[in-house]
C-alpha cells in the first residue's frame, strides 16, 4: 500500500507518489482545454487495450472483492481520508459519511458481482470467451459481451454512490472510463479512484476523474466525442442538454429525477410500532436523504393499532435519536432558508387545521416530520425533512402518488409476510422500479436495475456464434 496522499479540499494537489495522477488532481486554478480531455480519452483507450480488454473476470473480481474489504477497514488509509477530510469536502457528517461506505463496500463481493454478472448475462465468463448459459437449448449457439472501449459519465453531484457503481461496472464491462464530476463533487470518487490505482496500477492507467461545471461545452464535445457510451445521472435538464449532444453513433444511458415513498401496513405497525419507525429514521437519514432512493412521503393505513399521529411523533423521536449519533452534515444559509419557510408554512397550517401537525429540532434545521390526512405525493425539501400521510389503504395512497407516478423509483414496504407479495404486486403494475423492506431504501444490492433497466447489460454490446 503506498502512502496515503493529503487530499486538504477538492481539487487540491496530491503529494507524492499520487501527485496529479488525475485531472481532478490539478490546482484549481489549472486550466482543462478540449485538446487536454482528448488527449486524455485516446490515452485511456491505448491503456485499456495493454491491461484491461484481456484481463479475466476472476482476476477482476478478485481485486474488487479486495478492495471492498480494505474500505470497510478503519485503518485503510483511504477511508480515514474520507472521513477525515471527508465532512469539509461533501457536506456529510462523518457518521453519516461512513454508515453509506460500509453499506456500499459491504455489497462489493466477489459472490454478488458473480451473481450480478449470471444475471446480466447468463453465464459469469461471457466478457472472457463464448459461453451458451446454463439454461439455453442449443448448446451450439455461444455468445460473447464485450463494453464500450470508453466510458464517459456524467455523475451526479449530491450522492457519491451511484458513480462508485458506474465505474465498478464499467471495470467488469472492460471499458476505459472517464468520469465527469461535477464542480467540488469529486472527492469520493478521486479517492476510490487512487485508492483502485493503489490496488492495481494498470487497472488504475485505465480510469480518469475530471470536474468542471456544467455548460463546459468544448470539454463535453470532446469527450462526447470520443466515447462510445455516455452514462448521465442528474436532473432531467442535465439529461436533456447532455442527449442532444452526444454524437449518433454513441450509447447513451439517462438516469434522471426520481422520487421514493414507503408505505406501512396497520397490521405491521400494531406489531412493531417503535422498530417500524427506526427503520424509517433510517431511510430518512441515510446519506441526508439526498438521494432518488430517500423518501420523501412515508404513507400509513389508519385504523386499528397505533395512529398516524403515534407513527409521527415515534418518527419524530427516531430522528431526534439519529441526529445524536449520525448527525446531519451542515447547510448552506440557502438550503436552512428553504426549510425554515417551509416549517413556517405548515405551522400556521397546524394552527387552522387539526388534519396537520408538525414535529421539527429544536434550535436547529436537522429534522422535520408532517403529518398531514392529504394523501397526495408531496416533494419534500429534503435534508431530513419527511411527510407522513395517513391513508384508509395502498388504492388512496396510489392515488395520491398518481401524479409522481412516472419519477417513482423504490417503494419501502412494511408489511406483514402474508400482505408483502399481494402489495408488491400491486406497486409493481403501478410503476414502481423497485420494492424493498423498509430501512433499506438507500441499501440496493449490485444487482438493482436503476430505473428499471439492466445496470450492465445496457452497457453492452453481443456476438452470437452459431457452431
Amino acid at each position: 500500500m503506498s502512502q496515503t496522499p493529503s487530499i486538504p479540499e477538492d481539487g487540491a494537489p496530491l503529494p507524492a507518489p499520487a501527485t496529479n495522477y488525475f485531472l481532478a488532481d490539478l490546482p484549481p486554478e489549472a486550466e482543462l482545454t478540449a485538446g487536454l480531455i482528448t488527449e486524455a480519452c485516446q490515452t485511456l483507450k491505448r491503456n485499456r487495450r495493454r491491461y484491461l480488454e484481456e484481463r479475466s473476470t476472476e482476476s477482476l473480481l478478485r481485486l474488487l472483492d479486495g478492495l471492498g474489504r480494505e474500505w470497510q477497514s478503519e485503518d485503510f488509509p483511504f477511508r480515514k481520508m474520507a472521513l477525515e477530510t471527508g465532512p469539509a469536502a461533501t457536506g456529510f457528517s462523518a457518521p453519516v459519511l461512513a454508515s453509506g461506505l460500509d453499506t456500499f463496500f459491504k455489497q462489493l463481493t466477489a459472490a454478488n458481482l458473480e451473481a450480478l454478472l449470471c444475471q446480466e448475462l447468463g453465464h459469469a465468463r461471457r466478457l472472457d470467451d463464448f459461453f451458451a448459459g446454463a439454461d439455453e437449448s442449443d448448446p451450439r449457439r455461444t455468445a460473447l459481451a464485450r463494453g464500450p472501449e470508453l466510458l464517459a459519465h456524467v455523475a451526479p453531484g449530491n450522492l457519491p454512490v451511484p458513480v462508485l457503481m458506474e465505474m465498478v461496472l464499467g471495470l467488469l464491462a472492460r471499458s476505459a472510463q472517464f468520469v465527469k464530476c461535477a464542480s467540488r463533487a469529486a472527492f469520493l470518487p478521486r479517492l476510490f479512484a487512487h485508492s483502485l490505482y493503489d490496488a492495481d496500477h494498470k487497472v488504475g492507467a485505465c480510469l480518469e476523474i475530471a470536474q468542471w461545471k456544467g455548460g463546459e461545452h468544448a470539454l463535453e464535445s470532446a469527450l462526447f466525442a470520443e466515447a462510445d457510451c455516455v452514462v448521465a445521472t442528474g436532473s432531467d435538464e442535465t439529461l436533456a442538454a447532455v442527449r442532444h449532444r452526444v454524437p449518433a453513433g454513441a450509447r447513451f444511458l439517462g438516469h434522471g429525477t426520481r422520487v421514493s415513498f414507503g408505505y406501512v401496513t396497520r397490521a405491521a405497525l400494531e406489531r412493531s410500532p417503535r422498530e417500524t419507525a427506526r427503520r424509517a429514521a433510517a431511510d430518512v437519514s441515510a446519506w441526508d436523504q439526498q438521494g432518488c432512493l430517500s423518501p420523501h412521503v412515508i404513507y400509513i393505513e389508519e385504523g386499528g393499532g397505533p395512529s398516524g399521529e403515534a407513527f409521527a411523533s415515534m418518527l419524530a423521536d427516531e430522528l431526534e435519536a439519529r441526529e445524536k449519533t449520525h448527525p446531519r452534515g451542515a447547510l448552506g444559509a440557502e438550503e436552512a432558508a428553504g426549510i425554515a419557510r417551509r416549517r413556517a408554512f405548515y405551522e400556521v397550517r397546524a394552527a387552522h387545521s387539526p388534519d396537520t401537525r408538525m414535529w421539527a429540532s429544536p434550535a436547529s434545521t436537522a429534522w422535520t416530520v408532517i403529518l398531514e390526512n392529504d394523501p397526495v405525493f408531496q416533494s419534500s425539501c429534503l435534508n431530513r425533512f419527511i411527510y407522513v400521510k395517513t391513508v384508509a389503504g395502498v388504492t388512496q395512497a396510489l392515488q395520491g402518488a398518481e401524479l409522481a407516478r412516472e419519477k417513482v423509483s423504490t417503494v419501502g414496504l412494511s408489511a406483514t409476510e402474508a400482505q408483502a407479495p399481494d402489495l408488491a404486486r400491486q406497486f409493481a403494475r403501478w410503476g414502481a422500479k423497485r420494492i424493498c423492506p423498509l430501512g433499506q431504501m438507500q441499501n440496493p444490492p449490485p444487482g438493482w436495475r436503476h430505473d428499471g433497466r439492466p445496470p450492465l447489460g445496457d452497457l453492452l454490446t453481443w456476438c452470437d456464434w452459431e457452431k
